[in-house]
């Protein structure tokens, strides 16, 4: 894989020095064999000499060049040995020397393999003494990277970079960047590698000493897939040492923003209901008193998506019309008097006698939403987060970072020092995602608005539970029994009062009576006339003379949809499960009977009659507002407002209770009032 990878950039051009280990293991593995072909079995029931390091290093070097050798060939590449010593760098004509001959095999594009001489070092302990110029493999290559003057110095180890602990311990996270005044004393260094001599306490001492220099080091993994090229391509992979990494610290990782945003909604929770209250009415308050500055800033982020070529239906999702900033305000102040949600007793038991369990509601602690686009969404997320009490990490989009940043400053700046403005953190780094993801321990739910992408990109990357929808596939089914004029509004105001969102028809499916008695042609005219572009199912495109969709699970976002012939209900709900998304679906019918089966047996998140799909709304359903639609099967389902960001626990009042083996408890199991 190393080889391979060499070879690669051998090819693009890129000089190549390759410091190897390995001599000795290699040559020590040849000797047990050949000690053990010519032993007799007497000679092996004898106790085994550890075999001699020096005669093990001199045996491995050739075999070791040998395997290079082979390699290399096979790709075509020429590779060269030079065996070198610590006593050997003392000398300044051999530093000239070693330099030029470098520099010479470099020039013909050979990769030179560096090894340290341990056949004949003049170190007593070779494998313990670091009382010399280098000590180990990776000091070598430290040392050699200054001599022979390199841009860029990988240090390949067994595991992906350097980790704040042990590797194996749970809690250990990678290191990014190193920086010395922050990481030395905190780093709890484990065993020394399972296939190295020195471990990572070695690599990261040569890694510091070559990066105080002015040569840029990377700790990376020798056995992850094309790890050496990733690192000169720049991606974020393995940990980076560079004389100036002090001078990158951010002010607030993405672990200090989750702890912050935890610790303040703890604050949060201890304040009395109005005066949580009151943060949300400062917050409704602070929006419409900077609304010309919001408006200024969304602007920009409208025009500089236009002129990058941005899709129509993410700009529209973008633009922030007149009077959302307004809109957005009344949502606040009606979710600000809605009942206080947390600490609610939902239920009381009496365990035994004088034994009382409550089963209460509860913030769930800190939520990471990833969303695209929209900055309205921010404002509902925000005002939804200081609702239910939780702590709050934001990721907008790159093409509203101005609006997103605006919004987030007017929100904060109302949110009183009791509690801290750092309740919301507000994440401008697209590469910081990764590191939240891993947050597992500090950050309790994730929800992605977004594309099918990113959703998928999200759940797929981390172990904190993901809430949400990864597509808006909406379905309406006008039945044979419809009223027709009822069926035009509904299939118009779904498809054409906001296509962009989540919640508009994607796919109209229609009883076949419908295609025979003109009533289809009524509709498909009607969506014409309103601008609507039109693919159809197999039946609906031959009959309506129009184009075949290649795929009915599609989200268009736009003023396009797919229409399809259906035999009846039965069929409908067929469709739908086979090619929707489990988000919104309706039918438009007078018989109840035909209703009341689609309505039972659709397995969606919402089930409409007679109503568009663009009804399923946080703020419509009367919740204030919604941080997301979720079409997961578990905890919260269809918009989530306050109450699916909530959870409960369990409270039990005692006086002096003990369990003794249940001996001396008898238990009553007694449903109690809700209020004592």
């Amino acid at each position: 894989m190393i080889c391979l990878q060499l070879k690669e950039l051998n090819s693009q051009g890129f000089e190549i020095i390759l410091v190897s280990s390995g001599a000795v293991g290699v040559g020590r593995q040849r000797l047990r064999y050949r000690k053990l072909v010519n032993s007799s079995l007497a000679d092996l029931q004898k106790p085994q000499n550890e075999l001699d390091g020096k005669a093990c290093a001199a045996v491995g070097q050739s075999s070791l060049m040998a395997l290079y050798d082979t390699l290399f060939s096979q790709l075509d590449v020429t590779s060269s040995q030079l065996l070198v010593t610590d006593s050997d760098f003392r000398d300044e004509d051999f530093r000239k020397q070693l330099y030029d001959t470098v520099q010479s095999l470099l020039d013909l594009r050979v990769i030179p393999i560096f090894n340290e001489n341990d056949a004949v070092s003049t170190r007593k302990a070779p494998y313990e003494d670091s009382s010399g110029i280098f000590w180990d493999n990776d000091s070598l290559a430290g040392l050699l990277a200054l001599e022979l003057k390199a841009d860029l110095l990988v240090l390949l180890s067994d595991v992906e970079g350097l980790y704040s602990g042990p590797p194996s311990e749970p809690n250990s996270k990678l290191i990014h960047t190193y920086i010395r005044a922050k990481h030395q004393a905190e780093i709890t260094f484990g065993d020394k590698s399972r296939v190295g001599r020195g471990g990572m306490t070695a690599k990261v001492n040569a890694a510091y000493c070559a990066a105080c220099a002015g040569i840029p080091v990377v700790i990376t993994s020798g056995f992850a897939m094309d790890s050496i090229i990733k690192v000169l391509e720049g991606k974020r992979v393995g940990t980076l040492f560079h004389r100036d990494a002090h001078l990158w610290v951010k002010q607030v990782g993405a672990r200090e923003m989750a702890v912050a945003a935890r610790e303040s909604s703890r604050r949060l929770q201890a304040l009395q209901s109005q005066d949580r209250r009151k943060i949300l009415l400062d917050v409704a308050d602070a929006l419409e008193a900077n609304e010309s500055l919001i408006k200024v800033e969304n602007e920009a982020d409208v025009a500089a998506a236009q002129e990058a070529g941005y899709a129509k239906s993410l700009v529209s999702r973008l633009a922030l019309k007149p009077g959302k900033i307004s809109s957005l305000a009344k949502s606040i102040r009606i979710l600000a008097d809605m009942e206080e949600p947390i600490g609610q007793i939902l239920k009381r038991t009496e365990l035994a006698d004088g034994l009382i369990l409550e089963k209460t509601s509860c913030p769930l602690g800190v939520l990471l939403i990833v969303f695209e686009s929209r900055p309205d969404a921010l404002v509902q997320i925000a005002s939804l987060a200081i609702r239910s009490g939780n702590g709050l990490l934001l990721k907008g989009g790159k093409e509203a970072m101005r609006s997103n940043a605006i919004l987030h400053k007017v929100i904060t700046s109302a949110i009183p020092d009791t509690v801290g403005e750092k309740l919301i953190g507000l994440v401008t780094s697209r590469e910081e995602i990764p590191d939240l993801l891993k947050l597992d321990d500090v950050i309790d739910l994730v929800i992605p608005r977004g594309s099918n992408k990113l959703v998928s990109q999200i759940k797929e990357s981390t172990k904190i539970p993901v809430l949400g929808h990864a597509d808006g596939i909406c379905h309406v089914y006008v039945d044979k029994s419809a009223n027709l004029d009822v069926a035009k509004n509904i299939v118009i105001d779904a498809k054409i009062d906001y296509p962009a969102a989540c919640n508009a028809m994607e796919t109209l499916l229609v009883h076949k009576d419908l295609a025979c008695n003109g009533a289809l042609n009524e509709l498909v005219v009607e969506l014409q006339h309103e601008g609507v572009g039109l693919f159809g199912g197999p039946r609906a495109s031959k009959l309506l003379k129009i184009p075949e969709t290649r795929l009915f699970h599609h989200e268009y976002n736009s003023m396009v949809c797919t229409v399809e012939i259906v035999d009846d209900v039965r069929a409908a709900i067929d469709h739908i499960h086979q090619h929707g998304s489990a988000h919104t679906d309706c039918i438009v019918a007078e018989d109840q009977k035909v209703a009341e089966t689609f309505l039972c047996q659709v397995d969606s998140a919402a089930v409409f009659h007679n109503a568009s799909t663009r009804f399923c709304d946080g703020a419509r359903f009367g919740l204030g507002a919604e941080v997301g639609i979720s079409t997961s099967r578990i905890h919260a389902r269809g918009p989530v407002g306050v109450e699916g960001l909530l959870t409960t626990r369990w409270i039990l009042r005692g006086n002096g209770h003990v369990v003794d083996g249940d001996q001396g408890v008898v238990y009553t199991h007694k449903n109690l009032a809700l209020q004592s």
